[in-house]
């Protein structure tokens, strides 16, 4: 699927999408450059499901828990700043990860090898001529 965005008065629509095409999946893995929208789109795909905690960042937390109107939990990582995989071992990340709740994963590319086997890929792209975002999920 992809799909793209022109406005942020589109994004709604898109996590929306993303969403219905999960396939109950619940680990999504963000991938695109610094500034591409990754959290952006995190914020809004927790809206769609309901968070109700305020949503920031995870830079220099590394991990923000936020909930949802159900009592759910949401996890939100940032890995941008780690050093090396084990500090996301270090973090108990397999808690996090098996949890069985909503993982949105920035910046997986620091640690390849603790991503579960079933996940959804998300993969932005920012034109910045025109200023939209191409969502592209595997």
């Amino acid at each position: 699927m992809k799909l793209q965005v022109n406005s942020m008065e589109e994004l709604p629509l898109a996590a929306k999408k993303i969403l219905d095409e999960s396939n109950s999946e619940k680990i999504f893995v963000f991938k695109g450059e610094m500034g591409s929208g990754k959290t952006t789109l995190i914020k809004e795909l927790c809206l769609q499901i309901g968070v109700i905690s305020a949503m920031s960042s995870p830079t220099f937390s590394l991990i923000n828990e936020y909930e949802t109107n159900s009592g759910e939990v949401v996890y939100h990582f940032d890995f941008y700043r780690l050093e090396d995989e084990q500090e996301a071992f270090d973090y108990g990340y397999e808690d996090y990860f098996f949890s069985g709740n909503y993982c949105f994963i920035e910046w997986p590319e620091k640690i390849p090898n603790l991503i579960p086997d079933n996940y959804l890929l998300i993969e932005i792209e920012m034109n910045l001529q025109i200023r939209e975002m191409q969502v592209t999920s595997v």
